[in-house]
């Protein structure tokens, strides 16, 4: 049985919320998946983790993989992590548990991919991502709280990846990075 505790209002109710066991995540692949292979279980900065492995996981497999590959990819991880990510946030009765973190993978996955190859267009492509993931400027505050299920848990972080791939054309294109 999952655990359970009531919706976190703030940040620090966020920071205090309770966290299933690696054992519990480990026996479904949908929590498995939710909780980025395990990574979400890392505190603290959750979050930060899942991206970081989601970082290394491009490294590894996208310079295998054609733009199609990758398109298909992603479009399917965002397909079921509005299936998984809606369905352990039921289990857990907590919609968006900090612990879910698929959704901050598949989201800069999509920034990854329509990034410069390259550590530092990469690392400061991480940087926007969580940026804007964490701060949530307008509106990804407004769907972050009024988008629920899984499809809300998933879409906030395409739209903090479309504020981080905004920054990063403009970096591009100005030529910042050289």
């Amino acid at each position: 049985m999952a655990p359970t505790d009531t919706r976190p209002t703030s940040m620090r109710d966020r920071a205090r919320t309770a966290y299933p066991s690696l054992s519990w995540v480990c026996r479904d692949p949908g929590r498995l998946i939710a909780f980025g292979f395990g990574s979400g279980l890392i505190r603290p900065a959750s979050g930060t983790w899942g991206t970081l492995l989601a970082w290394a996981i491009w490294v590894a497999a996208a310079p295998a993989a054609s733009d199609l590959a990758i398109g298909a990819f992603l479009a399917l991880a965002f397909l079921y992590g509005c299936w998984a990510c809606h369905r352990v946030g039921r289990e857990l009765q907590q919609s968006d548990h900090v612990g879910m973190v698929w959704d901050e993978m598949v989201a800069f996955w999509l920034v990854l991919w329509l990034t410069p190859a390259g550590w530092l267009p990469q690392a400061l492509a991480f940087v926007l991502f969580r940026t804007f993931d964490i701060v949530k400027p307008p509106p990804i505050k407004f769907f972050d709280a009024h988008i629920k299920g899984g499809f809300g848990v998933m879409w906030d972080d395409i739209v903090a990846a479309a504020y981080a791939l905004l920054v990063m054309a403009l970096v591009v294109r100005t030529g910042v990075l050289g």
